[in-house]
């Protein structure tokens, strides 16, 4: 019996092994002799994206420019506006982190180099709030002529969660009131509606808008009370509500804004005292109250200012002596309380006011000397106490007199003279030498071509010519005289 044959040889492990790989072998080669890639091409791409606007949004900002501006073919002059080196005057664009593309985030209008406006431009509120990603939007005398109003859509587009500057300023054709709806605008920093011909009351939901940080209503014709819900606005450093006309007392609320550094309520309607809530504005720098109808004395709290640099409160019927813890405002420079019925002296306190730099009292009531210690006040340039009843020789030597020049103004006040040795100075000054009208009749004040000759200055030439006429006719004539004595007053 025959053996059966022997199996084949089976192949090399390793022959096996190749063939089961020539596959992957074949891809291999395949991808080393491909050329090799740019590592910065997709981010090429992605750029090139990044330079483009959302379709949408720039065909919104054509029609924008198209009713604002004539000063070009806004379409056919730059189709990207937001492009790098073609980008438009007045627009700024950014790129978002939602999407690739660029998107305007700011508006200018007026003020070259920004585009101008059309004379028969309008607020575009229906199309402006429709850009999703504006933050800033600025109109610099704008609407001069086509009369206009401020309004916003109420269906709440993009815009209102992103703005956070508005400006309308110097707009004579801007009418009508500030809308309710205003404080939609949730993101509002900056709001500036000044020198505009708005009128109306300020609305309270103002006091909404808690992120704002300054709000200038100011020169326009508002009217009604300052409503107490400003007091919301915590993050408020600066409030000019000037030139309009509120009236009602300035409300006590307004000492609830910690961060508050100016207050302009100036030339308004105002009524009442000044509240002592103000003692809480520890950051206030600058205080306007001037031209309305504010009385009374000064809140004791106000001396706790410590950081106020000017006070001006001129033409209110205040009918008070001058507070002396005025002298304890360390670095106040401005000091602005002109007719204003003060009486009494002047404080000696205000020698300690070692930063002043202006002090105006003229056209009030005051009397008795004028403090000696004004003289080292080192930094002032400005002084005027005319039109008072102050009395004495005034304390200024001849280098005080010359620093200040027709700065200084001292004119109508009666009893004041200047001691022989600064009599060079005294024309300017507007007061008498001591003891010597001759030099009196002809003194005046820096502003004595404007006004009426200084009440001084005018007895001292009546005295002149009634000596001279009595001298003249004798003393047959003295009913004579003494008419034209009534003439010469």
């Amino acid at each position: 019996m025959s053996s059966p044959p022997p199996p084949p040889p089976r192949p090399p492990p390793l022959f096996l092994s190749l063939s089961l790989s020539l596959p992957m072998l074949l891809l291999l080669l395949l991808l080393l002799s491909l050329p090799p890639t740019n590592p910065h091409a997709a981010h090429s791409i992605k750029q090139a994206q990044m330079m483009l606007m959302d379709p949408p949004e720039k065909e919104t900002l054509f029609r924008i420019m198209e009713a604002m501006s004539s000063d070009r073919d806004w379409r056919g002059s730059t189709p990207d506006p937001c492009s790098p080196g073609s980008s438009w005057p007045g627009i700024e664009c950014k790129p978002s982190s939602a999407d690739a593309y660029l998107h305007v985030t700011r508006l200018d209008f007026g003020a070259s180099p920004n585009p101008s406006c059309r004379p028969n431009a309008t607020f575009p509120s229906e199309l402006v709030f429709d850009l999703p990603f504006l933050q800033s939007l600025f109109f610099f005398r704008c609407f001069t002529s086509a009369k206009t109003t401020l309004s916003f859509p109420l269906q709440g587009p993009p815009a209102y969660a992103s703005l956070q500057q508005l400006s309308l300023r110097s707009n004579p054709a801007l009418l009508g009131a500030i809308p309710p709806h205003i404080s939609l605008l949730t993101s509002l920093q900056v709001l500036t509606l000044s020198q505009n011909h708005l009128h109306g009351s300020i609305p309270r939901g103002l006091g909404d808008l808690t992120s704002l940080v300054r709000l200038d209503l100011s020169y326009n014709s508002l009217s009604g009370p300052i409503p107490p819900q400003i007091a919301g606005l915590k993050s408020l450093v600066g409030l000019d509500l000037s030139y309009n006309s509120l009236t009602g007392a300035v409300p006590p609320a307004i000492g609830q804004l910690p961060l508050l550094q100016k207050l302009d309520l100036s030339s308004n309607k105002l009524t009442g005292s000044i509240p002592e809530s103000v003692e809480s504005l520890g950051c206030l720098v600058f205080l306007a109250l001037s031209n309305n109808m504010l009385s009374g004395r000064l809140p004791d709290g106000l001396q706790k200012l410590q950081n106020l640099q000017c006070f001006i409160m001129d033409d209110n019927p205040m009918f008070a002596p001058l507070p002396a813890q005025l002298g304890r405002l360390a670095n106040l420079q401005e000091l602005r309380l002109a007719s204003s019925g003060y009486s009494g002296t002047i404080p000696g306190s205000f020698a300690s006011l070692s930063n002043l730099t202006t002090l105006s009292l003229e056209n009030n009531n005051l009397t008795g000397e004028i403090p000696a210690g004004l003289s080292g006040l080192r930094r002032m340039y400005h002084l005027n106490l005319s039109r008072n009843m102050l009395s004495g020789v005034v304390p200024f030597n001849a280098g005080f007199l010359r620093r200040l020049g027709r700065n200084l103004d001292l004119g109508g006040n009666v009893g004041l003279c200047l001691n022989d040795s600064e009599s060079y100075e005294s024309a300017h000054a507007g007061v008498d030498v001591c003891g010597d009208n001759s030099t009196g009749a002809f003194a005046a004040s820096s502003s004595s071509m404007q006004k009426p000759l200084a009440w001084g200055s005018r007895w001292s030439f009546i005295s002149s010519a009634l000596w001279i006429l009595l001298s003249i006719a004798g003393s047959h004539t003295l009913m004579g005289v003494w008419e034209w004595y009534y003439v010469l007053l």
